[in-house]
């Protein structure tokens, strides 16, 4: 564990595809209403948390679900909805050939590729995708330049990612860690909470 600013992460809402269990990576799929509502309570928890809500960056991922998560979330805090940064190193994990493709029929539409995974679930590389290690190098470039608290809204596997390197965790656990999008994620003082 290293010392790190808090960081108070929150997962995009729910889209069809997370619904579906469809593999979703780099594309651009939109929140349905279940994500809208997700986002409208972890903006209300936020207030909860959060001192003076004006005072602390807020960043996100590129993609459209992380952007319409954050101008929910700002709506509930009371600040403008498109005053947050963007950055381009907390873009989901790209699944590559695998994106569109059904959690249940990815085994039979790619037998070769499930099992590799098996095997090493953390260097494992899609077709035309990037491994959790190719995540998490990433990610980890991102933390290690945040010198003050902020709200991040991003996705599972930057999640997953970011929790291993600001708590020392083992990096072949991150492709099993939980990453739930009705949650706030509390990075503070070497320690995780959710809320």
């Amino acid at each position: 564990m290293r010392d790190h600013p808090t960081i108070y992460f929150i997962r995009h809402g729910e889209t069809d595809w997370n619904r579906d269990r469809r593999y979703q990576g780099q594309r651009d799929i939109p929140l349905n209403e279940t994500g809208r509502a997700q986002a409208r309570r972890n903006g209300d928890v936020l207030r909860t948390l959060l001192p003076d809500p004006s005072r602390t960056r807020f960043v996100a991922s590129p993609l459209g679900r992380t952007r319409e998560t954050m101008e929910i979330v700002r709506r509930e805090l009371g600040l403008a909805e498109a005053d947050y940064d963007i950055d381009p190193r907390l873009i989901e994990l790209s699944y590559g050939a695998w994106e569109g493709t059904l959690q249940d029929d990815v085994a039979t539409q790619d037998p070769d590729g499930t099992a590799a995974r098996r095997v090493d679930p953390f260097r494992w590389r899609p077709s035309g995708g990037e491994s959790y290690a190719d995540l998490f190098a990433r990610v980890k470039g991102w933390a290690g330049a945040q010198t003050g608290d902020c709200v991040v809204v991003s996705h599972g596997g930057v999640s997953r990612c970011l929790r291993a390197d600001v708590l020392g965790l083992d990096p072949g656990l991150i492709p099993s860690l939980e990453s739930p999008q009705n949650r706030v994620l509390v990075l503070e003082n070497g320690t995780m909470r959710w809320v």
